[in-house]
């Protein structure tokens, strides 16, 4: 879970560092001086996104409306209710760090001795961490809502902030706000301002920029939607330069008043500018290393010199880059600060999990028209544990254990995953999809069409002459923009998987052991879509709709009710492709660890791409990006919660080898050296029709 939301998401892995760093502001009045803002986490999150001005509720704003007022009257100051707020959440997450701690030892003192006392003290301490829980979520989102608040100027000051950042302001023309942004009226808009009933509808890509700058930009989610989706209609190099441009011409002519246009337009833009580099530098800063350049250069010669925020924002860069580099076997959700948090977050998902995993099966709510009854076997194969098959793994010999599980799997084949229960393919099938869905970012899901990602079809585009051509005219960025192709590889990744499905069924030499492995995939597709992960049951039922798979003889044979699997898929898909939000409806998402399916999401955002971005006046249309960026926040709020099976270092090293194996194989070739998957005809009635071909042909030369 990570700190950087303004919903319901809270960094568990956050480090003493910042305890002591909150301690430091509350021992010196908070920070005294404008030009060192309190810039500590900048990006608004995934829901800001989503939620946009529906993000801060009435309760956040009474709640800091109240804060101090039980104090001195003094404390109605801004800055001593940053540090009350704190204060307030540092002893919150202290205390629920503790009752973790103390759950862990619980639980494992349950599993050694099944005391009464110890049972009846497990159900009470989960409702106290739920509460507690619920309280430092609430205050961080009180904390995102006083950052958000900072720094903004008012609508009709937008031009000068365009202003400030050109140097030859002699030859400037004279700019209102209505040549640059565009808004609509609408009085079901609800916000708790005195411009709410002002939606903004488009805008030129100067005025977009621009509205950055506005006084609710952070509250309506507008900054969030923003790093999304800028690429439309800038490039990296011109919105760092549109930055760079107003810090040079307001750095030095900042005041230590807050209240002076030039202080609120310097400290927003490095509040932007931390919030850009904080949620989007591996697609922006890690891929361009001349942008990556210019900023540190920048950072370097004209700000560590009169302000000591460059030292802090060249620190950021280092550490974000830190990460970024050892990031590639880890989830992304956890990078932040694993060492000391792994088994306290451990510990919350899975308390996370059980609460509500019960509810989530019930509420599961598409309506199949069959398939619902459950199955006996299944019911069976998830009571076993991986140790009933194989050793269980010691990290410590990683390297060593793979390479003999490489071997394992040469020897075994498909024998293993018959094998292995259902439940342990599941789960280790899904912590490998979790690896490469983590790397991930919501910009990846865009513009997809330039990458050659098209419907039924994830093929990676070849380097051809025409097809280079059209691609060109399929791209909604601009030219110049450098797009991140890290979702090729996702869809590659998917489609590799289904092609080990189709694979390792027509590899199978009798139509025994293609029936049991069929009733395998089916049971796991249905497991994994049970634990919301998507992605994998989708990829199953790719591999199982495989021509060469659907005409095998051993369907026929295949148990009713195992069958009847197949159609609940077909349901989970079409209800997966009803509607791009589908999966973030009701608050599971929220506690649930979910996956969603890569090719799907990107053909919603595909849809969402249809028809021109800019009105006829040239404007850019912001409903429609704001849409975009409300659809691809998601990737972001399924990352925050992540699984915490178990891992099992062999059998994920088996299933490595096995889907790298197959993952070019001809299906068709594969299936002609089987005879299993072809329709028998009896030894009697094939002889009878030999004979009767001899006759024939017998009489033909009498």
């Amino acid at each position: 879970l990570q700190s950087n939301s303004c919903g319901p998401g809270f960094a568990e892995g956050n480090t003493s560092s910042e305890e002591q760093a909150m301690i430091k502001i509350a021992g010196n009045s908070y920070l005294a001086s404008p030009s060192l803002p309190d810039f500590h986490g900048c990006s608004p999150g995934w829901s800001s996104a989503f939620y946009g001005a529906e993000c801060f509720d009435s309760e956040v704003h009474s709640y800091l409306k109240n804060l101090g007022k039980q104090k001195s009257s003094e404390s109605q100051n801004i800055d001593a209710k940053k540090v009350e707020l704190e204060q307030l959440l540092m002893m919150e997450t202290k205390n629920y760090r503790k009752t973790i701690k103390f759950y862990q030892k619980l639980l494992q003192k349950e599993r050694r001795s099944k005391g009464p006392e110890t049972k009846s003290m497990l159900p009470k301490l989960k409702g106290q961490l739920q509460e507690m829980k619920s309280k430092v979520q609430f205050l961080e989102l009180v904390k995102k809502y006083v950052q958000a608040k900072q720094w903004g100027v008012e609508s009709y000051v937008l031009p000068t902030v365009i202003h400030n950042g050109k140097t030859d302001t002699m030859d400037m023309a004279p700019m209102d706000e209505s040549s640059l942004l565009l808004y609509y009226n609408t009085e079901k808009h609800q916000c708790n301002n005195q411009n709410g009933v002002r939606v903004l509808q488009a805008g030129t890509p100067l005025g977009l920029m621009a509205y950055l700058y506005s006084r609710n930009a952070f509250l309506e989610g507008y900054v969030q939607q923003f790093l999304y989706t800028f690429r439309y209609f800038c490039t990296q190099e011109e919105f760092l330069q549109f930055l760079l441009d107003r810090i040079s011409s307001t750095l030095s002519s900042a005041s230590l008043d807050p209240s002076t246009s030039l202080t609120k337009i310097c400290n927003r833009s490095f509040y932007i500018l931390q919030a850009w580099i904080e949620d989007c530098y591996s697609v922006d800063f890690a891929t361009n290393t001349d942008l990556l350049d210019t900023l540190k250069e920048f950072i370097s010669s004209k700000v560590a010199s009169l302000n000591g925020y460059g030292e802090r924002l060249l620190s950021l860069l280092e550490d974000v880059s830190a990460r970024k580099r050892g990031s590639t076997d880890q989830c992304s959700s956890v990078d932040k600060c694993e060492e000391e948090s792994e088994e306290g977050r451990k510990t919350l998902h899975s308390l996370c999990k059980k609460l509500s995993e019960d509810v989530s099966r019930k509420n599961f709510y598409w309506k199949l028209s069959k398939g619902m009854v459950p199955i006996a076997q299944y019911q069976r194969e998830r009571l076993h544990t991986g140790s009933a098959v194989l050793p269980k793994p010691c990290c410590s010999s990683f390297t060593e254990e793979t390479s003999v599980s490489f071997a394992r799997a040469d020897e075994v084949g498909p024998f293993l995953l018959i094998e292995c229960s259902v439940q342990q393919l599941c789960w280790q099938l899904t912590l490998l999809q979790q690896e490469v869905f983590h790397k991930c970012h919501p910009v990846h899901f865009l513009n997809s069409r330039a990458l050659g990602v098209k419907d039924k079809c994830v093929a990676v585009p070849k380097a051809v002459s025409a097809d280079t051509v059209s691609l060109k005219a399929c791209n909604l960025f601009l030219s110049k923009c450098i797009q991140d192709q890290y979702l090729l590889q996702l869809l590659k990744n998917a489609d590799s998987i289904s092609t080990w499905v189709a694979a390792e069924i027509v590899t199978c030499h009798t139509a025994k052991r293609q029936v049991s492995l069929l009733s395998k995939f089916l049971l796991i597709a249905k497991c994994c879509y049970e634990q919301r992960n998507f992605a994998t049951a989708m990829q199953i039922l790719a591999g199982l709709e495989n021509l060469i798979v659907r005409q095998l003889p051993a369907w026929k044979i295949l148990p009713a009710k195992v069958a009847e699997i197949m159609e609940e898929l077909k349901a989970v898909e079409v209800f997966l492709k009803s509607d791009s939000l589908c999966l973030m409806e009701g608050d599971r998402f929220k506690t649930l660890p979910t996956i969603p399916s890569a090719h799907v999401l990107a053909m919603h955002v595909q849809q969402l791409e249809t028809g021109g971005f800019t009105m006829t006046n040239g404007a850019h249309k912001w409903t429609k990006l704001r849409n975009i960026a409300k659809v691809v926040s998601q990737v972001h709020a399924f990352q925050e919660n992540p699984y915490t099976y178990a891992p099992d270092f062999k059998l994920q090293s088996y299933l490595r080898k096995r889907i790298s194996h197959f993952k070019d194989a001809d299906i068709s070739a594969l299936a002609a050296d089987n005879c299993a998957n072809f329709h028998q005809i009896p030894a009697e009635k094939h002889s009878r029709k030999i004979q009767d071909t001899l006759r024939r042909m017998k009489a033909t030369f009498q």
